[in-house]
């Protein structure tokens, strides 16, 4: 008896400008129930708000998808090079048919960044390549189902904060939804000073336009006003039946009138008028304020797990803002006038994909 012919399987790096590629890929995504950030729409978009170039590798057999792995070539003078998988997103890592699959994604990965001359590979999630460094100690997710009216989506909030979000009620602020030119501007305006205060650099305006335009019916600006001004604003994305709250911040006056809980409970309603049945509050640093926030609104944490691969003689990429060696540079960054913060963070801040 003749033994089964074992069909080769092949690993290639995607050439963007191949549309009938890229659609192909999206199906793929979604026979696999893979994450936004595994969408080329979200490398693309990011490649081009960021100006870090969008990468790939698929795994083919007989012209038959088994295997995606999204990159982005992260350059920085600051931070240096790496792949990551996905930049600026969450989730992102390895979707593969099998294990064998998924190594030779992996390897085929290493090859890329060696000829690069990048000094690492992080992947957001996915199975674990063999050899590589993984943690699930760092982030959470947080996400449950929607409710099934708005006085049931209320009550689903613990006693404490839901009380918050009744206080914010009752300031009977202003809601706006929409991805036009002055919904990016109340949104930049709310998120830039929210990460200010927070010490971190602001992503660059473009990146948050040209993903609404990379989703324009996936995606939209929720912003809760003060008479004439943005208190709160948050830039969402929908995917597979769930709403992800993405970018999203508000001024120092926010606090005092609850328009953050209120944001939150506002695109809960949103949502569930567009279809979606599930809140996925994202992920947020173990132990963090937002961590904190996201459990006291009934959300459950659940580990993430990452994994990175360092180049030999390369140094770890560290892009931790609780790391001890940043406390410094923060302390100095929450005080520089917003203007000014607004102009340098957007440099600084394309590096850390």
């Amino acid at each position: 008896m003749n033994a089964p012919v074992k069909i080769a399987e092949t690993v290639r790096t995607v050439d963007f400008a191949d549309a009938a590629l890229l659609r192909r890929i999206e199906g793929f995504v979604t026979e696999t129930g893979a994450s936004l950030f595994h969408r080329p729409a979200w490398l693309t978009g990011v490649a081009a708000g960021t100006g870090q170039r969008a990468a790939g590798l698929v795994a083919e057999r007989m012209g038959v998808l088994t295997g995606w792995l999204p990159l982005t070539e992260v350059r920085s003078a600051l931070f240096g090079k790496a792949l990551v998988s996905s930049g600026f997103g969450v989730g992102g890592g390895v979707v593969a048919e099998g294990d064998g699959t998924a190594q030779a994604l992996a390897e085929a990965a290493q090859a890329h960044a060696a000829r690069g001359g990048f000094g690492g590979i992080e992947l957001r999630g996915g199975p674990v390549p063999q050899g590589w460094e993984s943690w699930s100690d760092k982030h959470c997710g947080f996400g449950r189902k929607l409710a099934a009216d708005d006085e049931a989506e209320l009550l689903a909030i613990p006693r404490k904060a839901r009380a918050e979000v009744r206080k914010g009620l009752g300031f009977g602020l202003r809601i706006t939804v929409g991805g036009r030119r002055e919904d990016l501007a109340a949104h930049y305006a709310c998120f830039s000073a929210s990460v200010r205060n927070l010490g971190t650099p602001v992503f660059p305006k473009a990146l948050f336009r040209v993903m609404l335009e990379a989703f324009p019916s996936h995606s939209d600006i929720l912003t809760v006003w003060q008479g004439d001004r943005p208190l709160a604003s948050v830039l969402s994305f929908y995917h597979a039946g769930a709403v992800l709250p993405f970018w999203g911040g508000g001024v120092f006056e926010a606090r005092a009138a609850r328009a953050n809980e209120v944001m939150y409970y506002e695109l809960m309603r949103h949502a569930r008028r567009q279809g979606m049945t599930r809140f996925d509050f994202g992920r947020s640093k173990t132990g963090s304020g937002p961590f904190a926030f996201k459990k006291n609104w009934g959300f459950e944490p659940v580990p993430l797990t990452y994994a990175a691969w360092t180049a030999p003689g390369a140094p770890p990429r560290n892009i931790d803002p609780t790391d001890a060696s940043y406390s410094r540079k923060i302390a100095l960054w929450k005080r520089l006038p917003l203007p000014v913060a607004n102009t340098v963070g957007p440099w600084i801040a394309r590096g850390l994909a």
